[in-house]
């Protein structure tokens, strides 16, 4: 497995990734331009990774020589799983969503109700609604719980 603790030398990448799926999927849902190519910035992002060095432990890298992806987590929940658009549908997502459960003991996470494809993501990696629905900070866009599931 080519997964492991960020490193200060990975946000660059990190915050890339981050800022272009931060774009590519919610974009289309607030419609937000000031939000979307303004205060999202890469820099920017990279600098709050740099800076704080607790939420900078909490991610984990796909790192196979290029990091393709990576995954947040606090406690049991997954904060941000985001690939590289570029990547995806290769089992990137699969083998991080996997770590997370598996090695950090990750039970749940929040999705954007309207982000179709992540829900459907989740639920085919263990992770089911659980009917609790809360709004997204300083949005009317509602956030749904998902929680892992064995069957």
């Amino acid at each position: 497995m080519y997964i492991r603790q960020a490193e200060k030398e990975d946000v660059s990448r990190i915050a890339e990734i981050l800022v272009y799926n931060n774009r590519t999927n919610y974009f289309p849902i607030f419609q937000d331009e000031g939000y979307s190519f303004g205060e999202m910035q890469v820099l920017t992002v990279a600098e709050n990774y740099l800076q704080d060095d607790e939420m900078r432990n909490n991610v984990f890298v796909y790192d196979d020589g290029i990091i393709r992806g990576f995954v947040q987590i606090e406690g049991k929940e997954i904060k941000k799983l985001y690939v590289d658009t570029f990547f995806q549908s290769k089992g990137i997502g699969a083998a991080l969503i996997g770590y997370a459960v598996t090695v950090k003991g990750a039970e749940y996470l929040w999705a954007l109700e309207k982000n179709r494809k992540a829900i459907r993501f989740y639920e085919r990696h263990g992770f089911h609604p659980t009917g609790e629905r809360i709004f997204e900070e300083g949005t009317t866009e509602y956030l749904l719980k998902l929680t892992r599931q064995e069957y």
